[in-house]
């Protein structure tokens, strides 16, 4: 390989160096340790049930290297018709796919991305699937000129992804797509991409990422006539509107609008969607919906829409919710807030619920909700702060099983708060902020937070936590903020804060409170606590800032 990336001036032409790219390991298929490699794959493969060999054979729509998310991914599946409806245990389609990506996880198949919820193939993985889905006409996968030209005609699913940027392109009416159920769209191949008008059974479209702006062949204002449609991706498209005629779209299950700031609204006719699954959107300025909202009984996941009268009465009507994510704007009227209150505690599916904005009412909220024994995620950290540990958790302990992800702020954290949060089984991800501590010191438990891998807290003023040997053991991300005066007042002088005793920590992050210490100490404690890490044997990541800076000599 390093003779061939030699700089040779025999060869000139770029086209020349893709060959030579392409041919980069090509020498290998004969060697006998790469045939039993594959001959094992194969063997797990095959080894596979029915139903999970077709969804790992669709991964091929997604480049090499291309980190797939999880949720997305299932959706797909489901848009698809992979994922069989009316599920014996009751679960519902998303969960049923859950459980489909898991076991591809934990055969292997599959591997897990190492910060956020998506995975990827491994090379040689990708190399099979791509051959055994080529080789069953299951995705084909146009890449530039010499490919978009003479596709097969009988292909049911296409990936365009022109990795070669210089390539010129193929005009997009030389392909024949009227049977296409399938298109995945990767920038910058949108130039590929034929026209809505040219296809007739389409079920699955995603354009993310791709600049319509740009591409004057593909006007959304024909999506109306994909009728078959079931999955439509618009996410971070740069569209300024969404035309009227996807009321027409009457089996559409997941919407995905999400980046699109430019977008002023989506029209009243989306309430015709009553198949509608997922409706995705983080555009919070947005006016989503007039009267009949209520009426989307088939909505599973709703995320990133603006709190108004309406919208948050006719919540209550939507049983099937599971994700939920909303948000108040500043000038939000406590009825509407009261509102929310009342329509949350009539959803007994809930298994994630976020709020963001502006939240008056948390007391209210924290007093009357009954959490779903389903609950896994709360997150409330951008909308208000509770003046205590939310009501709820202490009271149904046994309806928190499930409850993997914790982020709040509160007026003042006690001691008690962290034994009973301690005691959540199922907790992974804590995140804590407190605006008026009062206790100055908080011990952790090494009984407690057994499942914890995330541990964020931040108090103000900042208060000392404690962590003795034991404790928190599988926590590999930890962020605090240290008082360095509040250590000297509580004698101490060593700076000691008990990094040493995580024995998991990958990445720390370290706020140093300098108020009320002279330049001397606080140079003193940034030093020691920098050295505290240097010196623990994970050699974790450290992000270590002071506050105030501490001055430079």
């Amino acid at each position: 390989m390093a003779s061939l990336l030699t700089v040779d001036s025999t060869i000139a032409n770029p086209r020349e160096w893709d060959q030579v790219c392409d041919s980069i390991g090509s020498g290998l298929g004969n060697n006998p340790g790469v045939k039993d490699m594959r001959t094992i794959l194969s063997l797990s493969y095959y080894n596979l049930p029915s139903h999970l060999r077709t969804c790992l054979l669709y991964l091929p729509i997604y480049p090499e290297d291309y980190v797939v998310p999880r949720d997305r991914l299932i959706w797909k599946w489901i848009a698809e018709g992979f994922i069989p409806e009316n599920s014996k245990d009751g679960r519902s389609l998303f969960e049923v796919g859950v459980s489909y990506y898991n076991e591809l996880i934990s055969s292997c198949m599959i591997q897990p991305a190492e910060y956020f919820q998506g995975c990827h193939l491994h090379d040689m993985m990708l190399e099979l699937i791509c051959s055994l889905s080529s080789e069953e006409n299951f995705v084909s996968i146009l890449d530039h000129i010499e490919d978009s030209t003479s596709p097969q005609s009988n292909s049911r699913r296409i990936s365009l992804q022109n990795k070669r940027e210089n390539h010129q392109t193929t005009p997009p009416f030389c392909m024949r797509v009227t049977q296409v159920r399938s298109v995945t769209v990767f920038p910058p191949a949108i130039d590929l991409m034929p026209p809505l008008s040219s296809y007739g059974v389409l079920r699955v479209l995603d354009l993310s990422g791709c600049y319509l702006g740009g591409s004057g062949h593909i006007r959304l204002k024909y999506i109306g006539n994909l009728l078959h449609l079931r999955y439509l991706g618009l996410a971070n498209t740069k569209i300024c509107e969404l035309p009227s005629s996807i009321g027409r779209l009457q089996f559409l299950q997941v919407l995905d609008i999400r980046s699109n700031s430019q977008l002023p609204a989506l029209p009243p006719s989306i309430i015709k969607l009553k198949r509608l699954l997922c409706l995705q959107s983080d555009t919070y300025g947005m006016a989503i919906f007039l009267d009949g909202f209520g009426n989307l009984t088939s909505m599973e996941v709703l995320t990133g829409i603006p709190a108004s009268l309406n919208i948050v009465k006719e919540l209550c009507n939507l049983a099937r919710l599971r994700v939920l994510e909303i948000f108040f704007t500043y000038d939000q009227s406590l009825e509407v807030e009261g509102a929310f209150v009342e329509s949350v505690c009539k959803l007994p599916n809930i298994q994630s619920l976020t709020v963001q904005g502006s939240f008056e009412s948390m007391d209210l909220f924290s007093g009357r909700w009954v959490p779903s024994q389903h609950l896994r995620i709360f997150d409330w950290y951008n909308a208000g702060v509770f003046s205590t540990l939310p009501a709820w958790i202490r009271r149904y302990p046994s309806h928190l099983s499930n409850l993997s992800e914790l982020i709040i702020k509160v007026k003042n954290l006690q001691e008690e708060d962290l034994r009973v949060l301690g005691m959540l089984p199922s907790l992974s991800i804590l995140g804590l902020w407190s605006t008026h501590q009062t206790e100055r010191l908080l011990v952790i438990g090494a009984d407690a937070f057994h499942c914890l891998a995330t541990f964020i807290v931040h108090l103000t003023p900042p208060a000392q936590i404690i962590f003795g040997q034991g404790v928190l053991p599988r926590a590999e991300e930890v962020g605090f903020n240290f008082g360095v005066r509040l250590a000297k007042d509580e004698g101490n002088d060593d700076f000691d804060s008990g990094l040493g005793n995580l024995l998991s920590l990958q990445r720390a992050f370290l706020r140093i409170c300098c108020g009320g210490v002279t330049v001397g100490v606080a140079r003193k404690a940034e030093a020691v606590l920098r050295h505290q890490v240097d010196v623990h044997p994970n050699h974790p990541e450290a992000t270590i800032s002071t506050e105030p800076s501490i001055p430079q000599d």
